[in-house]
């Protein structure tokens, strides 16, 4: 009896992260690399907080902070943003921070896949470079932030391939693996993808930070 309440106690003075999104393909990144911290990981929907983040910032890192600050004032947890997108080097790296807006929030990614790879017919593989940027803030009860990022460097494949990844995924062809990265393993993809790198440097340090 006595060990069940001091696994109640520890449980309830688990220090709380909520990640700022509501995507599900984005948590189960999460999760799967948080997942060994001591910590409660919960989505922003989880959390029971709903607001409209207005993201104007000029660059991946500034949008992240935008969106950490803005949950961070509703909530005494610590908060995890991530701005992510994808950088087309031929099409002077459109999308960018505009990847998840790119022809509309609620236009299907086989569509705004299929209208890129549109845009790049005839261009040659060597023209194709692309890479996928992530950068994560975490703001701190104390109003701290800090930043981490992440990248992965890469080519836009000539059609989809792969359904274990999200958005742009299935046609962001990686060369040293020969395939795309909605083709990677969950291992694979959570070890090299930009999202997983900076993951990674993030939970060293809030692990220093929660020591």
């Amino acid at each position: 009896m006595q060990t069940e309440e001091c696994e109640r106690i520890r449980d309830a003075v688990k220090p709380k992260i909520i990640f700022a999104t509501g995507n599900e393909g984005k948590m189960r990144e999460i999760r799967a690399i948080l997942g060994d911290m001591d910590a409660e990981i919960c989505s922003m929907k989880e959390a029971g907080i709903q607001t409209d983040i207005i993201e104007d910032g000029k660059t991946f890192e500034e949008n992240a902070i935008i969106k950490a600050k803005t949950i961070a004032a509703q909530t005494d947890a610590i908060v995890l943003a991530d701005d992510s997108g994808l950088e087309i080097d031929y099409l002077n790296k459109e999308p960018g921070i505009y990847s998840a807006r790119y022809m509309g929030e609620d236009t299907p990614y086989s569509v705004k896949n299929k209208n890129l790879i549109d845009r790049l017919a005839g261009v040659p593989d060597e023209k194709r470079t692309a890479r996928f940027v992530c950068a994560i803030a975490a703001a701190f009860p104390d109003g701290q932030v800090i930043t981490t990022q992440g990248v992965i460097e890469g080519r836009i494949g000539y059609e989809e391939k792969g359904s274990n990844g999200f958005g742009y995924d299935p046609i962001f062809y990686v060369p040293e693996y020969g395939c795309s990265t909605a083709q990677l393993t969950e291992e694979q993809k959570n070890r090299i993808s930009h999202r997983g790198k900076a993951l990674e440097a993030m939970k060293l340090e809030l692990k220093k930070r929660m020591s």
